[in-house]
């Protein structure tokens, strides 16, 4: 007589794969759809910097230094880094103004999460890269909802949370990119 110890075999498989669904039932689909989103960027991303790491790195040949690149002459003074930390800084402030937003939008203070939103957006303008674009462009749209009471008539605001965690992801990518790739 076999004993079946429970766990093992299709019940197990079975219990493994429903866990899952449970785990993941007080989860709005959106907000999931999006860390699996933000999950796969994060592997193209790796790849694309990995493999900029391993040319810059196996390269005999100099490369510019970043420090020169992103060097701005004020006042007759030449700062190396200087544009590369003042895009920083905006790119950090807008993550602050993004945080509000999603404060404000739970509050349903719909003018002050649309004005926070699109001064986010203002913020990653200024900072303008192919991910950020998009985000810029996403959060104009978000806004524009907002402002127009869509949420607030379906009593839902949680797309800018949505929102905010593509733009915080933005950030946080490009504070990596900063680190290695500017600063190292």
């Amino acid at each position: 007589m076999t004993h079946q110890v429970e766990g093992e075999g299709w019940q197990g498989i079975v219990e493994d794969l429903s866990a899952d669904r449970k785990a993941f039932r007080n989860v709005p689909w959106g907000k999931a759809m999006m860390w699996l989103f933000l999950l796969s960027d994060t592997f193209v991303f790796g790849c694309f910097l990995t493999s900029y790491m391993s040319v810059r790195i196996s390269n005999t040949v100099a490369w510019p230094n970043p420090s020169e690149v992103f060097a701005l002459t004020i006042g007759g003074a030449h700062i190396p880094l200087i544009l590369i930390a003042i895009m920083t800084f905006v790119l950090i402030s807008s993550s602050g103004t993004m945080a509000m937003a999603v404060n404000f939008a739970y509050r349903r203070d719909r003018a002050r999460t649309a004005a926070l939103m699109l001064a986010t957006a203002a913020l990653g303008a200024t900072f303008v890269g192919l991910h950020v674009s998009a985000g810029v462009i996403y959060l104009s749209i978000v806004a524009f909802k907002v402002s127009r009471g869509v949420y607030e008539r379906k009593g839902n605001y949680q797309i800018v949370e949505i929102a905010g965690l593509y733009w915080h992801f933005v950030d946080l990518v490009w504070v990596f990119i900063f680190a290695f790739f500017y600063l190292w």
